[in-house]
């Protein structure tokens, strides 16, 4: 490319919202730019996989590994603390190195963190498997996000983003599920094996698909402090933190509060999240038709869901049929949340993609772990209902600060981007 990302305009006639960073190529997207975005989004789902492939075996791998489910949880908090120091701590050291070179090297460290974890003879060891996730996840994200527009041509990229944030939902859909049941067959450490063979699957379609991207300009710590430095920015990451803070405080902990407190059998609740992916997908595809014409209220509808589905699970906790119908409505919500608030950020740093997509991950990260861990230290000191009234809460403060832009929907990105 002769050119930095530019930035698409799309008219108001169309009722368009998004300035997206894209290559400013005129040629058309070909197959082979399509399928080297397929292999981004099967390293997408390969992370996210592992990332939460814990959620559905914590009650197993705290009873084998002699921890509390609340110590549990740090499987969820470690990788999301490293990550969130390593987005931007990686890319302002990559400098400009070549950016596929980084994402097979990321690659490579998921597949050695999932084979840590499946031979962790205590505790300590997994851990130890979880924080190399962690230096791997947040530099992943940056770049996945950040370089998906340049795969395709300009008109497809916020349709390039939207496949690679599908991974998320199709490691809801199936790898969390496919953990838990193969943990059901065989052992929590043959689930941590699958998704080490996913990892490599992964790496192999980025090795042979990823074309050459090289970096024109690195980043600068004064390019974050730029951006840090507008205030609508801050808000937006403030907004992202509570979002992602609300869904993860609870999230980590669902299967104990679906084992403990509604009383469903480990294969039930390996349907339930089957489900609750499978109605997140929907959404995903669902949210990428309409956030364009609507992207503000758009999110404040699914956080409004999450919100009233968290604060519902307890109160519903005797009902088998109430808590999957919230549970699936969860899903919904947290189907659109991820790609909403990825076009959000964007629209915020339009002009520095990379570093708006370092700053977007590292905050969610900060969320997940803040999150698992509040929520571990709040199951074990009040019981799994009460993470989920702090979840119900967190968004609630959400719903308050996306309410507080006030703004024109077709001006948003200009009021984002101050």
């Amino acid at each position: 490319m002769e050119k930095n990302l530019a930035t698409v305009t799309v008219s108001a006639q169309n009722d368009s919202l998004l300035d997206l960073p894209t290559p400013v190529s005129s040629a058309p997207s070909t197959l082979r730019s399509w399928l080297s975005v397929v292999a981004v989004a099967t390293g997408a789902f390969a992370f996210v996989t592992t990332e939460f492939l814990p959620v559905g075996l914590l009650p197993q791998i705290a009873r084998d590994l002699g921890v509390s489910p609340g110590t549990a949880g740090l499987m969820v908090t470690t990788p999301g603390i490293i990550a969130a120091i390593s987005a931007p701590a990686l890319m302002l050291g990559a400098g400009r190195i070549n950016r596929r070179l980084i994402l097979l090297a990321l690659s490579v460290l998921l597949l050695a963190s999932n084979l840590v974890s499946a031979m962790a003879p205590g505790f300590g060891a997994m851990l130890l498997g979880r924080a190399l996730l962690g230096a791997a996840l947040g530099g992943f994200w940056t770049l996945a996000l950040a370089t998906s527009a340049r795969l395709v041509h300009e008109e497809h990229a916020a349709k390039a983003t939207a496949m690679i944030l599908t991974g998320v939902t199709f490691a809801t859909v199936i790898g969390v599920p496919l953990g838990t049941f193969i943990s059901t067959l065989a052992s929590w450490r043959a689930s941590f094996v699958a998704t080490g063979v996913l990892a490599a699957v992964a790496l192999a379609a980025q090795a042979l698909l990823l074309p050459s991207l090289p970096s024109k300009a690195a980043i600068r710590l004064a390019d974050l402090r730029a951006l840090l430095g507008r205030a609508n920015t801050r808000k937006s990451l403030l907004m992202v933190a509570l979002v992602f803070g609300a869904h993860f405080s609870s999230y980590t902990y669902v299967t104990p509060f679906l084992v403990q407190s509604a009383g469903f059998s480990l294969p039930a609740i390996t349907s339930i999240l089957l489900g609750f992916g499978l109605v997140g997908f929907i959404s995903n595809f669902v949210i990428s038709t309409t956030v364009s014409r609507s992207l503000q209220l758009s999110l404040f509808v699914v956080v409004a869901i999450l919100m009233a589905s968290l604060l519902a699970l307890p109160l519903l906790h005797a009902s088998q049929a109430g808590v999957v119908f919230m549970i699936l409505a969860w899903g919904v919500a947290f189907g659109a949340i991820p790609l909403c608030l990825s076009i959000w950020l964007q629209l915020s740093s339009p002009d520095l993609p990379e570093a708006g997509s370092a700053l977007f991950v590292s905050i969610v990260q900060v969320a997940i772990a803040v999150g698992s861990s509040v929520g571990g230290v709040v199951v074990d000191s009040h019981g799994i209902h009460a993470t989920l009234w702090l979840g119900g809460a967190l968004a609630l403060a959400g719903l308050a600060v996306i309410a507080s832009f006030g703004i024109n929907n077709k001006k948003l990105g200009e009021v984002l981007s101050r």
